[in-house]
C-alpha cells in the first residue's frame, strides 16, 4: 500500500485543481477502494503536527494545499495573484453572485445600485463566475453563479461554507418584495 500512496501522492501534487476520485482512479489505474485507503493514509500523513500540507477538499474534488494555519502567512506571496487583480467593485459583484445565486445582471445592479455588466463580464472571463441558466420571466434573462474556479481561489468545498452573513450585512442583499 506503500507504493500506491506514494503514487496518489504525487498525482495529486502534479494536479493544479481538485481531482474528484472517479479522475484520481483513471489516471492512477487503481481501484476505488486502493484510492479510498490510500486517500485515508495521506490524510493521516498530512495530519501530523510536522507536516505543513493537508488533503483539501474544494469543490468536491481533492487536492495537496498547504495547512489553513500556515496559508494566512503564505497567500500574501502565493495566493494574492488572483486576489489582487479583483477590485472592489469586481469583489462586491462577487460577492453579490455568491450570496444570492442563481441571479441576473438587473438583481445584481439593483443591489449595487450601479451598472455591473463590466464587471460580470470580467469574472466569467477569470472563471469565477458563470452563466447557470435563464430566469423564467419576460426577455428570460441570463442567471449567474459562481464556479469551481471561484471555490479553489476561497478554499471552500461547496458554497454551503460561505461565512453566514449579519442580518445588516442580509439587508443589503435583499431585494424589492423579498424577504
Amino acid at each position: 500500500m506503500e507504493k500506491e500512496t506514494a503514487f496518489l501522492e504525487a498525482i495529486l501534487y502534479l494536479e493544479a485543481d481538485p481531482m474528484d476520485r472517479g479522475s484520481i482512479c483513471r489516471i492512477s489505474g487503481l481501484s476505488k477502494e486502493t484510492v479510498d485507503a490510500a486517500l485515508a493514509e495521506l490524510e493521516a500523513k498530512y495530519g501530523r503536527e510536522d507536516s505543513g500540507l493537508e488533503l483539501s477538499r474544494i469543490g468536491g474534488g481533492i487536492m495537496i494545499s498547504p495547512k489553513k494555519e500556515y496559508w494566512e502567512h503564505l497567500k500574501e506571496r502565493y495566493g494574492k495573484r488572483n486576489e489582487s487583480r479583483l477590485s472592489r467593485a469586481a469583489m462586491e459583484t462577487l460577492t453579490i453572485v455568491a450570496y444570492k445565486q442563481p441571479v441576473t445582471r438587473a438583481e445584481i445592479k439593483a443591489i449595487r445600485g450601479v451598472e455591473s455588466d463590466n464587471m460580470v463580464h470580467m469574472l466569467v472571463e477569470k472563471d469565477l463566475v458563470r452563466e447557470v441558466g435563464k430566469k423564467d420571466i419576460p426577455g428570460k434573462p441570463v442567471q449567474y453563479g459562481t464556479t469551481r474556479e471561484f471555490l479553489k481561489l476561497f478554499r471552500l468545498n461547496s458554497i454551503a461554507e460561505l461565512p453566514k452573513l449579519g442580518e445588516s450585512e442580509a439587508d443589503r442583499f435583499e431585494l424589492d418584495g423579498e424577504r
